[in-house]
């Protein structure tokens, strides 16, 4: 078996371009009108179900990360005033510059008659500008969309398309500028001390782009509809894990029910699957895994842990995590005294493929028999490790460990 020439066609299936129609997607509020449940930032009130930016009002931030999104919104400026719309923010830092900044301005005021084209309304801070002349008055509720896809930005403001740009393109003329590299990070409004409201603000997010029926072609089945929870074992207690928008969300925080497991069991098969952590981790000394699958020292880390159940077994379990050994291990044969050197060696990562802290990442598992390949973002991570006394047969497992997660386009392929 050659499982290493399996990565290039099965990743060329589940890539593909995203269609959507954002006005018919399902949104969900990152704002319910009363309260900063789910922000995080001083200097803001609510009023009359509006979020409003007071004198001392800086950066309002998401507790949640987000890579795809469609996000709406209304904001209503006074005369003067300045604020923007953080996307990408890594959560410290000047929110222009470590993430993007789309401008929300009073450009009609005098004291910004010699703004450069780039600082407008509407426009990527000092980067691209947006058509002018679509700003209501002030005092006026204005509508704004802004779409996030891979490296594709629009923004729309009141029903008219006002900036739409390639972020690739962008940090390719504008090299110094890190937020521009960023594919995921917090929301935040970005304050300057003036009274800005926000109200009605809704999230649509939006998986990683996938061509099912290529997919589906190469004899693939989904194993997540992207809607419920149908094909895995499930009670009315289990609230941590929700089906939302094409994506299986776990929030990352305590439940009696921490896994979820697929109804269904498997023996041989190869299985895809795209995840991405949405939230943040404590910090934690962990120890540092050399290539040999032995431990040398501890490292400090943000700490993400999840991981992939294979065969209804936790000892086989595909770590997802951000060790610097990098994703795809197999914790539970690493760590076993009993297992001779080679098998320790074949189940630790070759190389570090994940993806920056929030970003998407794309797995794939193959496992036949007792052997183990294991790719992720296109990188061969695993390299038919042998699996000693894995079970024959038996479910797929999703992991809990504290951490917030995403999964989706959930595929397998029984051999």
């Amino acid at each position: 078996m050659k499982p290493a020439s399996l990565l290039a066609p099965i990743a060329a299936l589940v890539c593909g371009v995203h269609v959507f129609a954002a006005e018919a997607l399902p949104t969900r509020p990152l704002f319910n009108g009363r309260d900063f449940s789910g922000w995080r930032g001083v200097g803001y009130v609510v009023e009359d179900g509006a979020i409003i930016s007071t004198p001392k009002g800086h950066n309002l931030v998401t507790e949640e990360t987000f890579s795809n999104f469609v996000l709406d919104f209304e904001f209503q400026i006074t005369p003067g005033a300045n604020n923007g719309l953080g996307i990408h923010y890594p959560g410290n830092g000047n929110g222009a510059f470590v993430g993007m900044e789309i401008q929300i301005l009073d450009d009609t005021a005098p004291q910004y008659k010699d703004l450069k084209l780039t600082q407008f309304n509407g426009s990527l801070y000092a980067i691209a500008a947006a058509r002018q002349g679509f700003l209501k008055p002030v005092g006026e509720w204005n509508q704004e969309r802004v779409t996030v896809m891979g490296t594709a930005l629009k923004v729309e403001l009141n029903g008219e398309i006002i900036l739409r740009v390639n972020l690739d393109e962008m940090s390719a003329k504008f090299p110094k500028h890190e937020g521009l590299k960023r594919r995921a990070g917090h929301i935040a409004w970005l304050g300057h001390g003036d009274r800005v409201a926000f109200r009605n603000i809704n999230i649509s997010e939006l998986p990683p782009a996938a061509d099912e029926d290529g997919v589906k072609a190469g004899g693939f089945t989904k194993i997540f509809d992207g809607n419920t929870l149908n094909g895995w074992k499930h009670t009315p207690d289990i609230t941590n894990w929700k089906a939302i928008q094409g994506i299986l969300k776990h929030d990352g925080k305590p439940a009696p029910t921490k896994d979820m497991w697929t109804e269904k069991s498997y023996g041989d098969y190869t299985l895809v699957c795209d995840w991405r952590w949405s939230g943040r981790g404590p910090k934690k000394t962990q120890p540092k895994v050399m290539p040999d699958g032995s431990t040398n020292g501890t490292v400090e880390i943000e700490e993400f842990d999840s991981g992939i159940y294979l065969r209804g077994n936790t000892k086989s379990q595909i770590n997802l995590w951000n060790w610097p050994i990098g994703s795809g291990e197999v914790y539970g044969y690493r760590t076993d005294a009993n297992m001779p050197p080679e098998i320790k060696a074949g189940v630790t990562p070759k190389a570090n493929a994940d993806k920056p802290i929030g970003e998407w990442n794309r797995t794939m598992v193959t496992l036949k028999g007792d052997r183990l390949t294991v790719s992720l973002n296109g990188k061969l991570v695993i390299d038919n490790a042998q699996l000693p006394g894995v079970p024959a047969s038996g479910p797929i497992g999703l992991q809990h460990h504290g951490s917030a997660i995403d999964f989706a386009n959930l595929w397998i392929k029984e051999l």
